[in-house]
């Protein structure tokens, strides 16, 4: 295994869906940190979606700073607040808030990237332009990444504007539609991201699509090694690169990732029963499992006590 691909770190996006239970962890386990240690050791990354949604909660961050603390080589991403990218009316407060969420990640080294991630209708212009320049200026304590969904930003200009910056480059898999971003290999800055969201066309754009259906999509092991090409030439031009699925739907996320690692090592990785009794097609990239017992260990609560 290569440097470049040494500093390759692949996970899902998000931990913590209630369709994973019976699939990607043990019927029997209970939802919450326990389930974030149990992956953490499959992953040397997962994305944190809640963020996206509401600012985190100091407390429970260190909670989760404890579940992963068993393997050194982890480090989350989290997603910027949507009221910053989307309706784009986050004030002072909102900003201190969310920053005291994420600190104890900061504090710890364990924040590889803040990801921003922009709805379609974002484009590349002086509005926009001006607007995302303000919030990398507001957030230039993170490694910061910037996710745009509309074609405009696939210029030689816009990559400029974000290398100017020191802002990252997420390289993204979606269904293709219109004026959509094509899958790109671009760096702009010391951290290299990749995101595949599926490619499910039918429910892509819908409005009201059933929960996680838009996500509902299984990558092909061709489709794989065509992102692992990419993955490697983002390696190459960067210090660390991080790899999110996000097709979380029943588990299709992690089935992904444990190939793409399986495939960017050239070796077997574990993965954990569950998973391969629902997906035996993952049997040929697995090696011997993660002994149970060290999965949801006996007498701990969720919170860690």
């Amino acid at each position: 295994m290569g440097r470049a691909t040494e500093t390759v770190r692949v996970g899902p996006a998000g931990w913590s869906y209630p369709d994973w239970k019976g699939v990607v962890y043990p019927a029997e386990s209970r939802s919450g940190p326990q389930e974030l240690e149990y992956i953490s050791q499959y992953f040397d990354t997962i994305e944190i979606n809640t963020s996206f949604y509401r600012p985190l909660r100091p407390e429970i961050v260190r909670v989760w700073l404890r579940k992963i603390a068993a393997n050194q080589r982890f480090r989350f991403t989290a997603k910027l607040l949507r009221r910053f990218t989307h309706e784009r009316d986050a004030g002072r407060a909102e900003e201190a808030e969310f920053k005291e969420g994420i600190a104890p990640l900061l504090e710890e080294g364990k924040l590889g990237a803040l990801l921003l991630q922009f709805p379609w209708s974002f484009r590349n212009e002086k509005e926009e332009r001006a607007y995302l320049a303000g919030l990398l200026a507001r957030f230039a304590e993170c490694p910061l990444v910037v996710e745009v969904r509309h074609a405009t930003w696939n210029r030689t200009d816009a990559l400029a504007f974000l290398r100017e910056r020191g802002a990252g480059f997420c390289n993204i898999d979606q269904p293709v539609i219109g004026r959509s971003m094509p899958a790109t290999a671009k760096v702009t800055a010391p951290v290299g991201y990749v995101r595949l969201h599926g490619r499910n066309y039918e429910t892509w754009f819908a409005e009201n699509p059933e929960t996680g259906l838009r996500y509902n999509y299984l990558y092909t092991p061709d489709e794989l090694r065509e992102w692992k090409r990419r993955i490697e030439a983002v390696a190459k031009q960067s210090e660390t690169t991080f790899v999110i699925l996000n097709n979380h739907y029943q588990g299709k996320a992690p089935v992904n990732a444990l190939q793409l690692v399986s495939m960017i090592r050239n070796q077997r990785v574990p993965a954990p029963v569950p998973l391969l009794e629902r997906y035996p097609e993952l049997e040929e990239y697995s090696s011997t499992p993660i002994p149970q017992a060290r999965l949801f260990p006996v007498g701990r609560d969720e919170n860690g006590a």
